[in-house]
């Protein structure tokens, strides 16, 4: 038999589906996994819902429904003052994982360099390597995963083609200021680059930090491709609605892949989330809030247990350190045992670089109910604690 192709093929189980199922195998409570219960707006439910049974359920646009893209514009301008054409520079995708598709075979010709920065989302890599790209990661690294600006600009040369930036990045909770994007923005430009942004956490910041689109700083306008996600802004991650903003002549490319990717994405999703893009400030303000009072409740937990738990800025997730605990062993290791012995799930974080060797930190999801997160707790006290 002829083998499949070699970049996909070469990818075995993440890391991710064996913690699944290692969890479910021990009745464990699952803080691996990464999307939110309990968080659903009932509004937007039932706006999907009406549009189901009363709207258009044949082919949508395939740039998306014009009154979706007009809402990602007026976001766009609400939130960043950014102007926006809806017509020519906002995409809509099903999920910010196919905008990222459509940004790779839109933009990548094979050879072609993508500097980027570890901790990976696991679909980076794949996704860039399938479509010709060159992946060329920098790291940053707990406890402060500050940005290693050296590394950084040495990774940058005339075959730069993308700057990958994930923004609040996952798993680090690390939210990027001013001087860091600006930084970022200096090489971009420098090298004629362009920057695909992942900033699908965009809403979920804590501590009065406030998310800085990429787009928005000097010299990036022409340059950026701003990915956004209505899963992660109303919690509703299997509804797998993404959208992209761009400038038109960045965006002709990437709708060219779209094309022929998904074409198009469900019409009563794209109704509800333009309902949802409209709602008062008051609900993005909740939902950072609520997001921020159950990252308080698992950090408590954590340290209650014994673990380092380092600063979460945003997104879903906490790193700990689980050195203070006495285990020895990497973080595989500590994953199994601790869904084995405390019947708790985490996910180590070395499964997030390339070479794994970040083998004593953890991260845990905190986007459930409360009481799923106060068992957690008690569970990993009752254990290390005893």
């Amino acid at each position: 038999m002829k083998p499949a192709n070699a970049v996909l093929s070469s990818y075995g189980t993440t890391v991710f589906e064996v913690m699944n199922q290692i969890a479910a195998e021990h009745g464990a409570i699952n803080l691996g996994q990464g999307f939110p219960v309990g968080m659903e707006s009932k509004d937007v439910l039932e706006a999907a819902a009406s549009a189901v049974v009363d709207g258009w359920n044949q082919y949508p646009p395939m740039m998306g429904l014009p009154a979706l893209r007009q809402a990602v514009a007026e976001h766009e301008s609400r939130f960043y003052g950014l102007d926006v054409d809806w017509q020519s520079e906002v995409m809509v995708t099903s999920g910010a994982t196919e905008a990222l598709a459509d940004c790779f075979l839109g933009l990548i010709n094979p050879g072609d360099e993508v500097v980027m920065i570890e901790p990976l989302y696991d679909s980076y890599l794949p996704m860039i390597r399938r479509a010709g790209g060159v992946p060329k990661p920098v790291r940053v690294e707990p406890p402060d995963w500050s940005l290693p600006r050296e590394a950084l600009e040495s990774e940058f040369s005339e075959k730069t083609k993308l700057l990958l930036l994930n923004n609040p990045l996952n798993p680090a909770a690390k939210v990027f200021d001013r001087d860091e994007l600006a930084f970022l923005a200096g090489l971009v430009e420098r090298f004629d680059a362009y920057a695909v942004c992942d900033e699908v956490y965009e809403h979920i910041t804590f501590d009065g930090r406030r998310h800085t689109p990429f787009i928005t700083m000097p010299g990036m306008r022409n340059r950026c491709i701003k990915i956004g996600s209505a899963g992660k802004t109303f919690s509703l991650t299997g509804w797998k609605v993404g959208y992209i903003i761009a400038a038109t002549d960045l965006l002709q490319p990437i709708a060219k892949a779209h094309q022929f990717v998904t074409f198009t994405t469900p019409p009563n999703l794209q109704s509800a989330v333009a309902y949802g893009l409209a709602l008062d400030d008051a609900y993005f303000e909740r939902l950072a809030g609520k997001m921020q009072d159950k990252r308080n409740r698992c950090a408590d937990g954590l340290i209650e247990a014994g673990f380092d738990v380092l600063d979460c800025a945003g997104t879903y997730f906490i790193s700990a350190d689980f050195r203070p605990l006495g285990f020895d062993g990497d973080d595989i290791s500590f994953c199994r045992y601790v869904t084995e012995k405390a019947g708790v799930t985490a996910l180590p974080v070395s499964a997030f670089y390339q070479q794994g060797d970040v083998t004593n930190y953890v991260r845990f999801c905190f986007c459930k109910e409360d009481e799923v997160l106060d068992e957690a707790n008690r569970r990993l006290k009752s254990f290390f604690k005893g």
